[in-house]
């Protein structure tokens, strides 16, 4: 009942047979290609324009980006700082119930 069941291991059922030999091929060198023709360099592309509109948009994203980095870093620093209170109220009640029993 307890003891545990091992499968058995299926048998083969045909031979099996040996991997073909591959026989290494030639290569025959092809024609060299032309070279390409010299093309006119590409048009560059135009200053980044800012209008009153996009910079607006730009300072209202970089301000939420602010507040919200801002936020989080302020609620870490609120959870450490109630982590290293309640370990203090901790080692302050643990500190004088071993006062407590050495007194007695």
């Amino acid at each position: 009942m307890f003891r545990p069941k091992l499968p058995t291991m299926p048998q083969p059922t045909s031979t099996a047979t040996p991997p073909a030999v591959v026989e290494p091929t030639t290569i025959t060198p092809g024609t060299p290609a032309p070279p390409p023709a010299s093309t006119a360099p590409a048009p560059s592309r135009p200053v980044v324009q800012l209008t009153p509109g996009t910079a607006l948009a730009l300072v209202g994203g970089g301000t939420a980006v602010v507040l919200v980095v801002g936020a989080v870093l302020v609620s870490m620093l609120l959870a450490v700082a109630v982590t290293a209170a309640s370990l203090a109220i901790c080692a302050l009640v643990i500190r004088s119930l071993v006062n407590a029993q050495h007194r007695r």
